[in-house]
């Protein structure tokens, strides 16, 4: 990175505001490595996000500001700190993810169980991670069945957060779940396209 920084004019003319398109793509690219892909797609795709992590802290560095070390004993710090019942001598929580989330509050001094859920979360697992923030925390959520079978958009919508919530209590990753749905859908339909021997009209 000190010398793609140095040579290349594409990455010397890069900043972390240019960069995160590259890590959401990233990110995506290795979520499907996860689910469809052979273990050397998993690793080719870790090897890139570990990139845009090495990428930013060169960025960071080069301003004076942090590198990679920084981040590498910051996350290293965080997990020493959030475990006290594996590298200290604290028993065990009953309920580990609710205390997890009690002491990053904590640390963080939010004042809300929904602060720092990022925005641009999909609609979706927003509103998975927003139901379980609530439960983590203590606070009973109210999700109306929403089966009264309106077929405007609030009826579909209080339908759909009802549908998250009956997965989170299944303990299923709605998102993942849609999306392995989805995939399965576009199978099928390039199965039929392969019978038929062409692309739907319009394609």
């Amino acid at each position: 990175m000190h010398r793609l920084r140095r040579e290349c004019p594409w990455d010397a003319e890069q900043t972390h505001l240019s960069l995160a398109p590259y890590l959401v793509e990233e990110t995506l690219e290795l979520v499907e490595a996860i689910e469809d892909g052979t273990d050397a797609d998993l690793v080719e795709e870790l090897g890139d996000l570990l990139l845009q992590v090495a990428f930013h802290a060169e960025i960071a560095a080069e301003q004076g500001r942090f590198d990679l070390e920084d981040v590498a004993r910051g996350i290293s710090d965080k997990l020493i700190a959030r475990h006290p019942h594996v590298f200290a001598s604290e028993p065990v929580p009953e309920d580990l993810l609710a205390t997890w989330e009690l002491r990053k509050r904590a640390e963080k001094g939010r004042s809300s169980a929904l602060d720092g859920i990022p925005e641009r979360m999909s609609a979706l697992t927003r509103a998975a991670k927003v139901i379980a923030r609530s439960e983590r925390h203590g606070l009973p959520v109210d999700v109306p069945s929403g089966a009264d079978g309106n077929a405007d958009a609030d009826g579909f919508g209080r339908r759909i957060l009802a549908l998250v919530a009956e997965a989170n209590a299944a303990g299923v990753d709605a998102e993942q779940a849609t999306r392995a749905a989805v995939r399965e859908l576009e199978r099928r339909v390039r199965d039929l396209e392969a019978v038929r021997g062409a692309a739907p009209e319009g394609h």
